[in-house]
């Protein structure tokens, strides 16, 4: 099957309605597919969700039945309480309140964000490289957006490392540089915000170029 039409399954493994052979192959392709395992990540509480809702709900009930009274009071305080400390929150409520009291015999798929990014801003006196890195904790690890300006003339490839509060490293993604231009580059790593204690720039060949602390 051709990449677009993997892309187009994620919505189905999300919800655990592909047969085992397309989920095996739609694994195999999340591997290679950061846009995929981002599309996960969002699809997550709504496909919580609409899992509470099938296990709560009574196989007697009609799909279009009209939520009696209390129910939207109750099911706005339950979003709030498990959801307070996640932006987008209130807006996943209000997508369910209306659902709710439109009695729609729809499914709406809510996008959840994740918790706020952090954004970090550094230059490197020596080597002159200046970047800013944004952060964004998932649930697989760290989602990641470089932004690096590189004065030497010239080409050269770039790593991205973060090294762990344990102090192990992990390349995260390398590029090539163009001479005195600024070079944007996302990235995604496993290890997550709260195990990072910076992360590093360097060249090919383990010159380090910027440091970019929390």
């Amino acid at each position: 099957m051709r990449s677009l039409e993997r892309h187009r399954d994620a919505g189905a493994y999300a919800l655990g309605v592909l047969d085992e052979a397309d989920a095996f192959r739609f694994e195999d392709h999340l591997v290679g597919c950061p846009a995929c395992v981002l599309t996960l990540d969002e699809l997550e509480l709504p496909a919580r969700q609409l899992a509470c809702y099938d296990r709560a709900t009574p196989a007697a009930v009609a799909p279009c039945a009209v939520p009696g009274a209390g129910l939207l009071e109750r099911a706005l305080r339950e979003v709030g309480r498990r959801h307070a400390v996640r932006r987008g929150a209130w807006r996943c409520a209000l997508v369910l309140a209306v659902v709710l009291v439109l009695g729609a015999p729809a499914v709406a798929l809510m996008a959840a964000a994740g918790s706020g990014p952090e954004r970090i801003s550094a230059r490197d006196a020596r080597s002159g490289v200046a970047g800013t890195l944004t952060a964004r904790d998932r649930a697989w690890g760290t989602e990641l957006a470089l932004t690096v300006r590189d004065p030497a003339p010239g080409a050269r490839v770039c790593a991205l490392v973060a090294v762990g509060r344990d102090g192990a490293e992990h390349t995260v993604t390398t590029w090539r540089t163009r001479a005195a231009r600024t070079v944007e580059v996302p990235a995604a790593a496993a290890l997550r915000p709260q195990r990072t204690d910076r992360y590093e720039v360097r060249t090919a060949d383990g010159e380090r170029l910027l440091t970019l602390r929390p």
